[in-house]
């Protein structure tokens, strides 16, 4: 990322990136109203300022609780210590909305949507991705494999070596 497309005085202040904050400047406001450059760069610069603020009394809060990671409660609390109480449902729905949102990605390297693979399920996909890619490697086009001869491969796959 090249350092005119962050918003910052200097490497070591914070930053947001300039082009995804200008993105949602726009989306929010209504489609025939233009802000000016300056006007952009104003609003990053106290989104930073809010960002660091709330981030550092979150840190206080969490030092408190001797406790060494801040959690979205710690954030709440900080919320309210700087007189934002009354957006805390607001911010708090949107932290329920986004656990819900994020529930089926990957975490831990296991998914957590329910659609686990067996060891020898991921073994013989693992193959099969090496075989595809070696081909390609070698200018070979191969076609996927269905799903019977997948499970002729898990057999073959158990076979010791």
């Amino acid at each position: 990322m090249e350092p005119m497309d962050i918003v910052g005085k200097t490497k070591e202040d914070a930053s947001l990136p300039k082009a995804t904050m200008t993105k949602i400047i726009k989306e929010m406001l209504p489609p025939d109203v233009r802000v000016a450059r300056d006007t952009q760069d104003l609003l990053i610069e106290c989104c930073v300022e809010f960002i660091n603020l709330v981030s550092s009394e979150s840190n206080e809060v969490c030092g408190r609780e001797d406790r060494r990671t801040i959690a979205p409660e710690h954030v709440l609390k900080a919320l309210e210590v700087l007189g934002f109480g009354e957006y805390i449902e607001d911010v708090y729905a949107a932290y329920e909305q986004h656990k819900l949102e994020t529930v089926d990605t990957v975490r831990g390297g296991k998914c957590t949507n329910g659609a686990e693979m067996t060891e020898e399920e991921a073994l013989a996909e693992q193959q099969r991705m090496f075989a595809e890619a070696r081909a390609r490697m070698n200018g070979v086009a191969t076609a996927p494999k269905p799903p019977e001869a997948e499970s002729s491969l898990n057999s073959q796959l158990l076979e010791p070596f």
